[in-house]
């Protein structure tokens, strides 16, 4: 279930101009579709529920993102992530995307960027 939380962070990129106001409204209705409680199954007790991503500063070893992101928004995410950051090289979007229809779980992405000094891990939990 969504919580208030999780709607004013939105909404509070929205207000700092991180997404547009579309982007923000996107957001908070794929919130109240994955938020409709849904017929328990074995299978879904197999499916991943988050999508995750860490930045690591290389040399001090300190975390500088840790977002998590509910698996209902990340079909947004990755298409805002693609527009946010064109420039990121050797990173597949679409890879990562057919990973996640696949079902796949764990670290799907451990990349390191030598020029920025940080490496970046993509796990779905």
């Amino acid at each position: 279930m969504t919580t208030v939380e999780e709607r004013l962070k939105i909404l509070k990129m929205v207000e700092t101009g991180q997404i547009s106001a579309e982007e923000g409204a996107k957001l908070l209705a794929a919130l109240s579709s994955s938020s409709r409680p849904k017929a328990p199954s074995a299978a879904a007790a197999d499916q991943a529920k988050w999508f995750r991503v860490r930045v690591m500063d290389l040399s001090s070893g300190r975390s500088k993102v840790n977002v998590n992101i509910p698996m209902g928004l990340v079909n947004v995410g990755i298409k805002m992530g693609a527009r946010f950051a064109p420039e990121v090289e050797g990173l597949d979007f679409d890879e990562i995307m057919e990973a996640i229809r696949s079902g796949a779980q764990g670290k799907i992405l451990d990349m390191v960027n030598e020029e920025d000094g940080e490496r970046v891990e993509i796990f779905i939990e």
